[in-house]
């Protein structure tokens, strides 16, 4: 099992904020590595997670209250068909995981994170002030921030989707999480994330924000957002993320750079979904993904790209998407620096 190795929030950003003075950036970097050996003790494979029933039937959501501690399950507060409770985290984690799974199975034909309906298990009030969120593997961890860097990270939508698509990815093609197959990762979660956010919202590529993470930054935060597809590098005072692969950054940290160099990806996907429409792109990016054969486990940005076209290509034919929208993905593409080997 090749899980999500990272939070929400990229390990260097917290490592800049605690050189800030941030102390509650200090103490998340601690709880995560805390949780990452506790992820390495718990390591089982994908497959055992599955009964055989859940095959075909619809995907329940649990949300459990942590209560601050680093248990999960601890105490089941909400669960499928429940009415909603006083706390606010909780019915944020329940609907906004009902509408990312609701995205998948009606926008993309799929059910669940492993198209068999597995359950949607979310963790609220995950550890004490952390500011993070993650997916482990088998289900997902919210923290409720300090209150000035970050605030309750199931308020974000994109967050949630980001972090239950990190479990799709894993099912899809286990895209190993370093270098150029990291970051196309990392971009896939922001990609959900953002489709799911516009879903939600009613809104489309024209009117979308294309911001991550935008919703649970705090007064403290140096910044408007997380990431920016639309603009990469200028979310925030840290933000190095580059738009092109001129300035593609060979980091000795950030597992290669897997959330700095999904800008440029990021920026190729804003760009066709301002061609075709968002849920277009999301279609031919899933239909990708799901080709073990196009995109490996260690796939590069070329690689991803001529995965890509050839699906736009493919789904044009069958009438599913424009008839343009393979061009306009090649257009896209060789805008952010990649797919000058591929010809229409």
């Amino acid at each position: 099992m090749n899980e999500h190795k990272d939070g929400f929030v990229p390990q260097t950003l917290l490592e800049k904020l605690a050189k800030e003075g941030h102390e509650e950036a200090k103490q998340t970097l601690i709880k995560m590595e805390e949780i990452k050996e506790k992820k390495r003790e718990m390591t089982s494979t994908a497959e055992n997670m599955i009964t055989p029933e859940q095959n075909s039937r619809k995907a329940n959501r649990e949300v459990y209250d942590s209560q601050n501690t680093s248990q999960q399950k601890y105490k089941l507060v909400r669960k499928e068909e429940y009415p909603p409770v006083s706390d606010e985290n909780v019915n944020f984690a329940y609907d906004y995981g009902g509408k990312t799974r609701d995205y998948y199975l009606s926008k993309l034909n799929r059910n669940s994170i492993d198209d068999k309906g597995m359950d949607l298990i979310f963790n609220v009030h995950f550890s004490e002030r952390m500011n993070n969120a993650y997916w482990d593997g088998s289900q997902m961890q919210f923290g409720d921030g300090d209150g000035e860097l970050f605030t309750n990270f199931t308020k974000g939508s994109d967050v949630i989707a980001h972090e239950l698509s990190h479990g799709v990815t894993q099912y899809l093609n286990g895209l190993e999480y370093f270098g150029q197959s990291g970051a196309l990762n990392e971009h896939f979660s922001d990609a959900i994330g953002s489709a799911v956010k516009q879903f939600i919202k009613g809104q489309t590529a024209e009117t979308a924000d294309w911001l991550i993470g935008n919703e649970i930054v705090g007064p403290k935060f140096p910044g408007k957002a997380l990431r920016s597809m639309k603009e990469p590098g200028t979310a925030n005072s840290f933000d190095d993320q580059p738009s092109n692969m001129k300035d593609y950054k060979d980091l000795p940290n950030d597992n290669g750079g897997v959330h700095t160099n999904s800008g440029i990806p990021n920026k190729a996907f804003f760009l066709v979904s301002m061609g075709i429409g968002t849920d277009q792109a999301t279609l031919i990016w899933y239909a990708a993904w799901r080709n073990k054969t196009l995109i490996k486990k260690t796939a590069t940005f070329q690689e991803a790209f001529e995965a890509i076209f050839k699906t736009a290509q493919d789904l044009s034919n069958e009438g599913k998407v424009t008839k343009n929208a393979a061009e306009v993905v090649k257009n896209a593409f060789r805008e952010v620096g990649i797919g000058s080997l591929v010809t229409v």
